[in-house]
């Protein structure tokens, strides 16, 4: 391992990213921090995460958190959101790729006893096999022979919304399981905080689209016009929509 290597100041250091390439954690200088009010269509969502973060930062009961379901309507902008609310209270945070979960240990042995609190983010999890050591990640968040971490939570977005995720009563009244469905079920279990997300309505989608141009343009009517035909083409409603609309707009604004 190349920790021994680097040593991270993270009282100057917010964020950092796991380089599997050159074996070692990477501080982030240009952290991507996202405005929490530039969030649309996801209260709920936020301040449940929010909430869970602050008992997290103040000691208390905290639950690792799953957000999951459609693609593109801000789970990860929440998270990064998080990070732009919380790393004034000594809330720091390590991405890492569901591919590099097996060195989750290393990691987390380097920064157990750091006085700041540590969010490990995993963007994009699934729950195969093929995917990533998730049993790795379960051991980090429930614990061996060692506690886990007390300065450290899970938090991870998925795609997924497959029957591990919505098929947990009607399963578990089968008598035979698959013992590959039931680890992968366990692994979703052990996130306390599961935060489902749903694909964006049109109301939504044009308000977002309205923040990006606000000041910009005259026409509104016409604006929704394109944007609507956009999201059509793009496959559908969402905040990455309304961004790369905007961004496809930009060559003709004055």
């Amino acid at each position: 391992m190349a920790f021994g290597k680097l040593t991270i100041d993270w009282r100057s250091t917010l964020a950092a990213v796991w380089r599997s390439n050159r074996h070692f954690l990477k501080p982030i200088r240009n952290v991507d921090l996202v405005n929490p009010d530039t969030l649309q269509g996801i209260d709920e969502q936020r301040d449940a995460l929010f909430r869970n973060t602050e008992h997290f930062l103040r000691g208390k009961p905290a639950s690792h958190a799953l957000l999951w379901g459609a693609r593109g309507v801000g789970k990860s902008s929440l998270i990064k959101a998080v990070l732009t609310r919380y790393h004034t209270y000594g809330l720091r945070m390590i991405q890492i790729s569901k591919d590099d979960l097996g060195v989750l240990v290393d990691i987390t042995d380097e920064i157990v006893d750091s006085h700041h609190r540590f969010i490990i983010y995993c963007d994009d999890l699934t729950f195969d096999e093929a995917s990533g050591d998730y049993r790795t990640l379960k051991s980090i968040m429930e614990g061996t022979l060692e506690k886990p971490p007390e300065n450290v939570l899970i938090y991870a977005t998925s795609n997924c919304r497959s029957s591990v995720l919505q098929e947990r009563g009607s399963d578990r009244a089968a008598q035979a399981v698959d013992n590959s469905t039931e680890d992968k079920r366990q692994l979703v279990d052990r996130f306390g905080l599961s935060l489902p997300f749903h694909p964006m309505n049109q109301d939504t989608y044009l308000e977002i689209v309205d923040k990006l141009f606000k000041g910009r343009v005259q026409d509104a009517e016409l604006l929704h016009q394109e944007a609507t035909a956009f999201a059509s083409e793009r496959g559908g409603n969402s905040g990455r929509t309304a961004r790369h609309f905007f961004n496809h707009c930009q060559t003709g604004l004055n």
